[in-house]
């Protein structure tokens, strides 16, 4: 029998829930593009609040970067809200 853990099981223990997880979302500068984030991830985090929003514009403030930490609850809540952002027209990248 086989003991050795498998990717799946170690992906999954990686992350203890919950947990605040930061998420670094991309775009090109934009008004509403802070405010357009938020309302994603709140559709999955109710908790989440422009406070957990630290924005940086790039040197030439083409683009800006928002570290949005979340309050995760499960694999499953993280996934949906990477899905969510990434199909969002305004952002660029998530990581």
């Amino acid at each position: 029998m086989n003991t050795t853990p498998t990717v799946k099981e170690i992906t999954d223990s990686l992350i203890e829930y919950p947990c605040e997880f930061p998420l670094k979302v991309f775009g090109k500068q934009h008004a509403g593009f802070a405010k357009a984030v938020m309302e994603t991830i709140t559709q999955h985090d109710p908790s989440f609040t422009a406070a957990k929003i630290d924005m940086r514009a790039s040197k030439t403030a083409k683009y800006i970067s928002l570290t949005c930490t979340v309050s995760a609850t499960s694999r499953q809540q993280l996934d949906a809200i990477y899905q969510s952002l990434c199909d969002h027209e305004m952002v660029t990248m998530v990581m």
